[in-house]
């Protein structure tokens, strides 16, 4: 059972503040900021924040309160009453009303995912009070008839389209066509109706008394730590289930109070590019949920910003100047006092402005990059704070291939710019839709009206996402940018229909399946598939990744056999190659069959006979190689999975390759059948089979050391290492390392030149880690393999376990996919293991890893606190590697934004 801390409440108001930005951990991020806020003087609503350590007991214990919450926040709303001189609930009826906001807020952001309630307090009554003390009828029923949806769909389960459907509708007989052409009269007709949807959906009347609302709210948020979006989003981006969140209750302030009052969202920075202007959108006489609902278009913030996107709509810097000032104002007490680009709400109420949030912005990877390094260079951080800034897995979104802009595009419609970069997919309506159809391999692109929280699994495995509905900062392009996933929004030219299944753009009509582009940095929305052309990183990703070199003591190597890889990596800065899986090599068409001749062949001539024909192809491979890595390292990998892996698996393949071969079918179908392994995995393979049949690896080290000398001869540095894969013994290093250095000795000799070597191993069973020390006595080097090492600790099949892996995580069995970040406490134990024990007998022992790992930024933290010498990935993982061992260094636990 959880316990609740002493303090349970901490309150917040015009320059005094419990709290502070520190404190996030206990207040959620957003109680943490508008208790910063407060203190710094800005206009903030007063209110009080319940700590997340309320929630983790409201969770823990049948969703019961902790002693002496109900007693603090009772205090809390009369000092509330008492400050602003208004009543909540009933009370006289000249008096000003108090109405509550309660708002969701976790140690991390996650927009959209918890629940929200606005206008809490209203009823039959106090609406007509509100209506009394404002003066405007219109506003007072505009207020409860969104406090009726939004608290009955929030906390009674009652599905907002209802009341969007019966709004709709009167519209429709009315001949309304926006929101605001509602008069009050109109209000108080669709009140009851709203009233008696509630009690139809739910069977439950709607609550009248203020502080049963409260109440119901503040379980409602609590509990919304606990949905599925919620559980959803925290997978998708390793937020701890154990953090909870916070309750925000905050005096309501209006933005929908007619037209000297508006609400809005704005950045400090341009969240999609970067660049040092204030950018964002409002809407005049409106709350803020019609910004990020995409019910009505939002206007931008700026006249920089129309002009820009060639808009009509007037910016708030022309209608409200001064307060537009005001806000500039705060924009940059907020950047210089949190150092770092924010995100903030804001709601004008009759010419005043209150800030109601602001954090720290979520940013596409080009923004992040520029931001950082441009806040260097402004003196606001130093270089290391800058690569602190950059989240690893973000870089890698910079490194893949953008639509070519000299292509014919056919343009279907524009809508806004909302999250960059470019993806092409089949067209499906629905998120259920869209997993499904990658579930099969198909890429999609997801099109809705507007997204909501409910799309995240959808939007989370989509290319891309298209809106017809929302602005820049509507649901969906706020997830999109945290996702680095390619997003179009308010593409208003576009007709989509979801039920039909339909996407109509200049009178054509696309349906589900049919192929389209989007580019998320234009807008654009494209017919078809378009081609597309490499990345240029520009100066920013060239300052960030020097920075990074500067500070980081691990080398980063990648995993290349290919010509093609090799040079992608050194493109990206690859200090060599930390793993060439030479058995790739072999499944190039004009040598698989040279290959299966050696598996058929009945003795140890005809095997060798055949490998002769592979030694020129293999030769030439490593010439390749060393050439490109031109005097780095290149480990390579003598042959490692099983024989039967070469060998085809179907009658008519089985056909084909004995007319080749010029056999019999019931040859290869012998050879296959004496082959087969209940567990290959454990089976005849890696150093095995360099012990079984050892003209096998001698092939190989001829190849390596006979392309070596020859570069040599040319005046071509070479380094090669040769890695025996799957020793579990000394005598099994002992025997084939006898093997490498003889042949490689000879050929060396008859060269004529001087080639320096090592010869080392991979550690890939827990054996192998344990005996460390004796095998560190005849290996020169030790590469982790991670892959086969997670694989045999847990003793799992990486390649059967995705399906329980994921209930294990859902349940709380495994916080994290041990095959995409290393377990620390089980793995991990084997890696610092056979490292110490290694180094005891060899000091100078090079020390790497080569699985997946070496790719993921939490595993390079503890490769880098364990003393690994270098981790190898894939060539464009290589920068992600490169920021990530910086960030290691400086003691960099989680990059500060998403």
């Amino acid at each position: 059972m959880a316990k609740a801390a002493n303090k349970l409440i901490y309150a917040f108001c015009g320059g005094d503040a419990d709290g502070r930005a520190d404190m996030n951990g206990l207040l959620g991020g957003k109680g943490a900021n508008l208790a910063e806020m407060s203190a710094l003087g800005l206009p903030v609503p007063p209110g009080f924040t319940i700590t997340t350590e309320v929630c983790t007991y409201f969770n823990e214990n049948s969703e019961s309160y902790p002693p002496g919450l109900e007693k603090d926040v009772l205090a809390r709303i009369g000092k509330l009453e008492k400050r602003l001189n208004a009543h909540f609930g009933e009370g006289d009826d000249h008096a000003n009303v108090l109405l509550l906001s309660v708002r969701s807020g976790g140690r991390a952001s996650m927009p959209g995912m918890m629940d929200t309630v606005l206008n809490l307090g209203l009823n039959a009554h106090t609406v007509e009070v509100l209506a009394g003390t404002s003066g405007d009828a219109r506003f007072a029923y505009d207020s409860y008839r969104r406090f009726i949806q939004m608290y009955s769909d929030v906390v009674m389960g009652v599905g907002h389209h209802h009341f969007e459907d019966i709004l709709e509708d009167y519209k429709l007989e009315k001949g309304y066509r926006l929101d605001t052409d509602l008069s009050s009269d109109d209000w108080k007709h669709l009140v009851p109706a709203y009233l008696a949807m509630t009690k139809a959906q739910s069977g439950t009347a709607f609550p009248q008394d203020p502080m049963d609302q409260l109440w119901g709210a503040i379980a409602a948020v609590f509990k919304s730590w606990m949905n599925q979006r919620a559980k959803t989003y925290r997978k998708f981006h390793d937020i701890p289930e154990s953090w909870g969140t916070a309750v925000n209750v905050q005096a309501m302030v209006f933005g929908n109070m007619g037209d000297t009052s508006a609400t809005g969202v704005c950045f400090t920075r341009n969240p999609s590019t970067g660049d040092a202007t204030y950018y964002g959108e409002y809407l005049l006489n409106a709350q803020g949920e019609d910004v990020v609902a995409g019910i009505r278009t939002p206007h931008p913030l700026t006249i920089l910003e129309r002009e820009a996107a060639g808009s009509e709509l007037v910016s708030l810097e022309e209608v409200m100047p001064e307060l537009y000032d005001e806000l500039l104002e705060v924009r940059e007490t907020l950047e210089k006092h949190f150092t770092d680009m924010q995100d903030m709400e804001f709601t004008i109420q009759q010419g005043k402005l209150w800030m109601l949030q602001t954090r720290t912005g979520k940013r596409t990877a080009k923004a992040a990059l520029k931001i950082a390094v441009d806040m260097k260079q402004e003196g606001l951080i130093d270089r290391h704070e800058a690569i602190r800034r950059v989240d690893p897995n973000q870089i890698d979104q910079l490194l893949h291939p953008t639509l070519d802009p000299d292509a014919e595009a056919d343009v279907l419609g524009h809508g806004l710019p909302a999250s960059p970069g470019a993806a092409s997919g089949k067209l499906v309506f629905t998120a259920e839709e869209a997993e499904v159809w990658t579930g099969r391999g198909e890429k999609v692109i997801l099109a809705r009206v507007e997204t909501s929280p409910e799309d995240i699994g959808g939007m989370h495995v989509a290319e891309g996402i298209i809106t017809s509905r929302g602005g820049m900062t509507s649901h969906a392009a706020v997830v999109a940018r945290g996702m680095g996933k390619p997003c179009v929004s308010g593409a208003g030219e576009i007709r989509i229909d979801v039920k039909a299944k339909t996407f109509t753009a200049l009178g054509e009509v696309l349906g589900e399946g049919d192929l389209v582009t989007i580019d998320g940095s234009t807008g654009r929305v494209m017919r078809g598939e378009m081609p597309t052309v490499d990345p240029e990183l520009g100066g920013d990703f060239s300052k960030l990744m020097g920075w990074a070199d500067e500070v980081r003591s691990m080398g980063i190597r990648a995993n290349a056999e290919t010509p093609e890889d090799a040079r992608v990596a050194r493109s990206f800065g690859a200090e060599g190659i930390g793993l060439c899986r030479t058995e790739h090599m072999f499944f190039e068409p004009r040598r698989i069959n040279h290959m299966r001749e050696m598996i058929l062949a009945k003795g140890e001539d005809e095997r060798r006979g055949a490998l002769d024909k592979l030694l020129p192809h293999q030769r030439r491979d490593f010439e390749e190689l060393f050439r490109i890595m031109a005097g780095l390292p290149v480990t390579v990998r003598l042959l490692d999975p099983p024989l039967h892996e070469f060998l085809p698996e179907h009658k008519t393949d089985i056909e084909t390759v004995a007319t080749d071969l010029g056999v019999e079918v019931s040859e290869i179908e012998a050879r296959i059948s004496d082959l087969h392994e209940f567990n290959p995995m454990l089976g005849h393979r890696g150093c095995r089979l360099g012990i079984t049949y050892p003209e096998i690896y001698e092939m190989q080290v001829r190849a390596i050391f006979e392309a070596a000398t020859a570069l040599a001869k040319e005046g071509v540095s070479v380094k090669p290492e040769v890695m025996i894969p799957l020793v579990s013994t000394q005598s099994e290093i002992q025997m084939l390392k006898a093997l490498v250095v003889e042949t490689a000795d000879k050929i060396i000799a008859e060269s004529g030149v001087d080639v320096a070597y090592q010869v080392g191993t991979m550690i890939e069973l827990p054996r192998a880690a344990l005996a460390a020390g004796e095998i560190a006595e005849d290996a020169e080097f030790f590469s982790f393999g991670t892959n086969d090492l997670t694989q045999t600790a847990f003793g799992l099949s990486r390649d059967d376990s995705g399906g329980f892996l994921e209930i294990y995580r859902q349940r709380g069995v495994l916080e994290r996919d041990p095959f995409a970040t290393l377990d620390i406490s089980g793995v991990g134990e084997l890696v610092r293991m056979g490292t110490e024990r290694g180094r005891a007998t060899r000091p100078d022992l090079k020390v790497g890893i080569c699985g997946e790992h070496g790719g993921d930024p939490a595993s390079i933290r503890f490769f880098h606190k364990t003393g690994l010498d270098y981790v190898s990935c894939s060539p464009y993982r290589v920068p992600v590697a490169r920021l990530a061992a910086a960030q290691a260094a400086l003691g960099v636990e989680a990059a500060t934004n998403a």
